[in-house]
């Protein structure tokens, strides 16, 4: 009887799983793909929604158009995983079996106990995520006056922060709407533990989108109508964005492998298979070990990567073969601000540090397009350019 593989997640860990584990099986196996959405989101890109929601239609990806006929797709949340028995526990009450698993359900936001930050805090993890910070900066928009804008305030100047800030502006510059926008990062600068020239880039571009950028003091309390930061501060909001941090999703939480105690991302090794030879695990799910004292970055670059070697460490073990050991390769960054966008150590221009204007946004484009044409084809990757 061929071997039963299930894939959990439709991300970039888990549809580039699946192109890689169709390649390699080549048939000899059968796939079941798992997702709560029946279609691929090109998460790097959907904060690009926050200020034209029509961009939704070039980077979701119907599952029907990445899989191949032969693999099985579930469209269903996943309640659980046991690995005694080997089995998918799913939010209808049914259950998949599996002779391997692959975990790629990426992850969800850490609210790290901040007093109702969780209740009153919109994310950013989907693309429903989008639409509805849209919407909450549409109506603020709306409702407010040169005499009393409207406040919006992004906790969290990492990536996602950045880019959010960045829509926001775009939309109340291109609407002309009364909005103040606020960053606020507990740390001493945005896009923290990274190169201070790309961290000046970035403050650059948000302060000349009249983003105000407020460091140094961590979000300690939030209620229906105010955010506390620090010991006294407090500033008044009509939209709250929290981008802080991430951990493991719920259904991995009790999965009875190595996890971290905090997090609750699945620990693997280079080969990305846990404690448990049957489960393998890559994306944001996992905490993939790495030369060094770091683990790969929870990135869409380094998902990218891992993908095609997981796929195909997944076939090996079920050849019984020895499985490859992945490095991530760290190709650089690219980070939109608005309709603006600032790189950084890109492969390609490795005598130039850091960069913007049109070179930045032109590869920022390029990056999204290779991916959406890797999932599915040119056509698809060109129709979506103008729209990156």
């Amino acid at each position: 009887m061929p071997a039963q593989v299930v894939v959990l997640g439709s991300g970039y860990a888990g549809a580039g799983s699946i192109r890689s584990l169709e390649d390699e099986l080549d048939g000899g196996a059968e796939i079941t793909w798992i997702s709560d959405q029946d279609y691929h989101l090109v998460l790097h890109e959907s904060h690009r929604c926050i200020s034209d929601p029509t961009v939704q239609e070039k980077i979701t990806i119907p599952v029907e158009e990445i899989k191949s006929p032969r693999t099985e797709f579930i469209e269903a949340s996943v309640e659980s995983v046991s690995t005694d028995d080997r089995t998918v526990h799913l939010a209808d009450d049914s259950t998949v079996e599996y002779d391997y698993l692959l975990v790629g359900i990426g992850s969800q936001t850490a609210f790290f106990g901040i007093d109702g930050l969780e209740e009153h805090a919109r994310t950013l993890k989907s693309l429903d995520d989008a639409l509805a910070i849209h919407e909450d900066i549409a109506e603020t928009a709306r409702e407010a006056t040169p005499e009393d804008p409207g406040q919006v305030i992004i906790g969290g100047a990492g990536l996602t922060g950045i880019q959010i800030a960045g829509e926001a502006a775009r939309y109340r510059d291109e609407h002309d709407a009364s909005l103040d926008i606020y960053l606020v990062e507990g740390l001493d600068e945005i896009f923290p533990g990274n190169d201070p020239s790309v961290q000046n880039a970035l403050r650059k571009r948000l302060e000349k989108r009249d983003v105000q950028i407020r460091t140094g003091e961590f979000i300690s309390e939030v209620d229906t109508e105010t955010v506390y930061i620090g010991d006294d501060g407090q500033m008044d909001y009509d939209v709250l964005v929290w981008a802080g941090g991430i951990s493991g999703r719920n259904p991995v939480r009790n999965m009875n492998v190595d996890k971290d105690e905090r997090n609750f991302r699945l620990k693997t090794g280079q080969t990305f298979q846990t404690e448990d030879e049957r489960v393998f695990a890559i994306g944001d799910a996992a905490l993939i070990d790495q030369p060094g004292e770091e683990p790969a970055p929870p990135t869409a670059q380094a998902a990218w990567q891992a993908a095609e070697v997981a796929g195909e460490n997944l076939a090996r073990a079920i050849r019984g073969q020895p499985l490859k050991k992945w490095t991530f390769k760290d190709k650089g960054t690219v980070i939109s601000v608005g309709e603006d966008a600032v790189a950084h150590d890109v492969a390609m221009l490795p005598f130039v540090d850091t960069f913007g204007g049109f070179p930045a946004r032109t590869l920022k484009k390029a990056i999204a397009a290779r991916w959406i044409a890797t999932v599915t084809n040119l056509g698809d990757a060109a129709a979506a350019w103008s729209d990156m």
